[in-house]
């Protein structure tokens, strides 16, 4: 994304106009205006020196007398009790200094009582007096008396404006944006998206529409005013409004909708207007404002102090801007965000947000092609196989990916390889799935509690039906376990079996099981594994329908983050806990029982991940003795 030039535009722009060329300031900012202030006080006091009178020499008063007797004084100027003058004859400096003077200075003292003006009139010297204190008009009086006042207010207007970061500051109007120039061929376009196909087919509508305005408008067709792009962070939103901007070659501003967002009420609204002033100058463009949902929520559905009124009105200027009397021709507004449920309905009517499309992760095939695209600048190993590493990561999104792509490149790097092989693609992988490797030393009994404790959940992953293959298992501390087994399916699934989601909850529960087989006791090991258990059997419960005594409806609401005591009344939300007790229970039975008929495999299984501490998919399905054959026909 272009960069900002200035702290105080809060938004950013490509493939618009280049911005006029910008005025010249003073280098260096306050120690420019510093240093100049000084160089014209050098320059000043050295003219002074030579165009101004010379320099006088101070003399004794002693040395005033005598020269005052000899008749050696012309002039003299007179200021209370200093005395300057001029020689009529110039004499040696006092105290043995070389050269002469004429010009000189001296103090009278107080306590002289000679008859010093009797002496000047004999010797006809020409007398200059001024008075001590002056008498300045009414107007000097003022000015002297307010200056320190206006100083103040000098000094704060300085600083107040220098806070705020611009010229207006947070009390005045922002200046005008000022574009990013993209240099040609390097805009994004829909080649650079992928694994979103019927998403792009959507959007394709809108850059046909930009291409060609006349055809549409020749039948009546309007365009579009808005597009909402809803879905889960990292599913490539942002890239996707800028794709459909480079593909139409249209200018694009982008936004976040937190930029807009200031203390003083009115300044977000302000933004907006100057936004959208300034993408109607070079229309058609896109507007694009992510996270539309930090100012986009239902008004009144808060009442958050401060900030709670500026962004109301900032959501109504966008509102305005959008569909109201100002008009937005050949503007069009895309926003993203994650929580599409709590926007406004006013920003989801026709004529604002007129489509709404859900972004959501890629499939295998679209994870494979946005592999192919983050990988077109890395130099792959011939063993490098995308299709696989497609295959092994479902449910990621783009981001995620990308970062994968990422951390195998910095991996070959650490390893001084010159390309990115398949052991560098699998030890990403590990790594952003299970976590980084802890330097940890555990005890020889804590390595065994653990080895059982991830084959139970192995071996119930192996002989459940159906349920997804095991395809690593480790007792290397990652991240915040002790041990991790991985399991993913080999397809990517949509909906869930109530016989999956149980076969999901036996596996989790098989950790916890082991440790009650073999050692009677359990340990607090198992506490993301309950977490993981609770979830899917209070889905089941409450939401899925899952449970007779419940009944088909939904008790519990599906926002992780949502208010589950005012989902459902009391009683409902009780007997979705009870059935949850239930399930769990039954699903633990079952585990225990598994385990313990199948005790030499679990055995088996431990002892190998003791010895090579982390086995794959082919090794810990040999260890078990499960042929893998069955699972694949299950």
């Amino acid at each position: 994304m272009p960069p900002r030039q200035t702290p105080d535009q809060p938004w950013r722009s490509e493939g618009a106009p280049p911005p006029p060329p910008p005025r010249r300031k003073m280098p260096g900012g306050w120690i420019g205006l510093v240093l100049t202030a000084l160089v014209v006080f050098l320059i000043s006091d050295l003219l002074l020196s030579f165009f101004g009178p010379g320099g006088a020499t101070t003399i004794s008063y002693t040395e005033f007398n005598n020269q005052l007797n000899k008749g050696n004084i012309t002039k003299i100027y007179s200021k209370g009790d200093a005395i300057e003058g001029t020689l009529k004859n110039a004499g040696p400096k006092p105290d043995g200094g070389k050269g002469t003077y004429t010009e000189f200075d001296t103090q009278r003292p107080v306590f002289a009582g000679d008859d010093l003006w009797n002496t000047l009139q004999q010797q006809g010297v020409e007398v200059t007096a001024e008075p001590v204190v002056q008498q300045r008009s009414f107007l000097a009086n003022l000015l002297i008396s307010l200056a320190p006042m206006l100083l103040l207010i000098l000094v704060w207007v300085l600083l107040a404006r220098r806070m705020a970061g611009g010229p207006g500051g947070a009390f005045g109007r922002k200046p005008p944006p000022k574009p990013v120039a993209v240099e040609a061929g390097r805009r994004t376009t829909f080649a650079d998206v992928a694994g979103i196909d019927e998403v792009e087919a959507e959007l394709s509508e809108v850059v046909d529409f930009l291409k060609n305005p006349q055809q549409y408008r020749r039948l009546g067709a309007k365009m579009p005013r808005g597009v909402l792009l809803s879905g889960p962070p990292g599913t490539g939103k942002t890239l996707l409004a800028r794709a459909v901007a480079g593909e139409a070659d249209v200018p694009f501003f982008s936004a976040s909708a937190s930029e807009f967002i200031e203390m003083i009420v009115g300044v977000g609204a302000g933004r907006v207007r100057e936004l959208f002033a300034e993408a109607r100058k070079v229309a058609p463009a896109i507007v694009f404002i992510d996270e539309i949902d930090t100012i986009g929520r239902q008004r009144g559905s808060g009442g958050g102090l401060g900030g709670h009124d500026e962004r109301e009105q900032t959501l109504n200027q966008i509102l305005t801007e959008m569909d109201g009397f100002t008009g937005s021709e050949g503007v069009i507004v895309i926003a993203a965000t994650n929580r599409a449920d709590v926007l406004d309905p006013a920003l989801l009517r026709p004529g604002r947000f007129d489509r709404r499309i859900t972004v959501s992760p890629p499939d295998r095939d679209g994870r494979a092609a946005i592999l192919g695209i983050h990988t077109r600048h890395v130099p792959l190993a011939g063993d490098a196989d995308l299709t696989r590493l497609a295959k092994a990561t479902p449910g990621m999104t783009g981001a995620e990916l990308a970062n994968l792509v990422n951390e195998a490149a910095l991996l070959a790097v650490k390893r001084r390889q010159d390309t990115v092989n398949e052991r560098d693609l699998s030890d990403a992988l590990e790594k952003v799935q299970l976590g980084a490797v802890r330097p940890l030393v555990m005890p020889q009994a804590e390595r065994e509690r653990t080895a059982y404790h991830e084959s139970g959940h192995a071996l119930l992953g192996m002989l459940q039906p159906g349920a997804d293959p095991v395809r690593k298992i480790t007792i290397v501390p990652r991240g915040r376990a002790l041990g991790v087994t991985l399991s993913t399916p080999e397809a990517d699934r949509y909906s869930y079996t109530e016989p999956y989601l149980r076969g999901r909850i036996i596996g989790a529960l098989g950790g916890m099981a082991a440790e009650q087989v073999v050692y009677g006791v359990i340990t607090t090991g198992a506490e993301s594994d309950l977490e993981q258990v609770t979830n899917i059997a209070r889905g089941m419960a409450g939401r899925w329908g899952m449970s007779e005594r419940v009944g088909r409806l939904t008790a519990v609401p599906s926002d992780p983050q949502g208010a589950y005591g005012l989902s459902a009344a009391p009683t409902t939300l009780d007997a979705v806990d009870e059935e949850a007790r239930r399930i769990v229970a039954e699903c633990y039975e079952e585990a225990v029982r598994l385990l313990t008929e199948e005790r030499v495999r679990l055995d088996a299984l431990a002892a190998a991940l003791l010895e090579a501490e982390t086995l794959d998919e082919e090794e810990a399905y040999r260890a078990a003795g499960v042929p893998r054959k069955v699972l694949d026909q299950a």
